[in-house]
């Protein structure tokens, strides 16, 4: 079995598609937030091995929702989303492990950045 996962992502739309789609290749989805409050009580609840977490959500974004799920008993490793590339250099100073375009997600691609990193 894959890795479990949490997919954090205000766009409903974005948080079915890519369960579909990690779930077809191996991953266990093991949940879904909108939000960084809702994220933060489901990591902490599920215990996610890994969470992908997009950068703009509508309470706070993805790097302070990184730096609260570092503080869990079992931090899950972070990464980060967005269809936007210029949030990728700002990945080195937080507490995400890897930044990944929303474009590039695929289960390889995942497995890919969380062997490398």
């Amino acid at each position: 079995m894959g890795k479990s996962i949490l997919i954090v992502d205000d766009f409903a739309t974005f948080r079915a598609s890519a369960r579909s789609l990690l779930e077809a290749e191996g991953f266990d989805v093991v949940g879904d937030a909108e939000d960084g409050v809702t994220a933060v009580r489901l990591a902490k609840e599920l215990e996610p091995e890994v969470v992908l977490l997009d950068v703009h959500l509508p309470d706070f974004d993805g790097f302070e929702v990184a730096e609260r799920l570092k503080e869990l008993e079992s931090p899950p490793i972070v990464i980060l989303t967005s269809s936007r590339d210029d949030y990728r250099s700002l990945v080195s100073s937080s507490s995400a492990r890897a930044f990944l375009r929303k474009d590039e997600l695929s289960g390889e691609t995942l497995a890919s950045v969380l062997a490398s990193s």
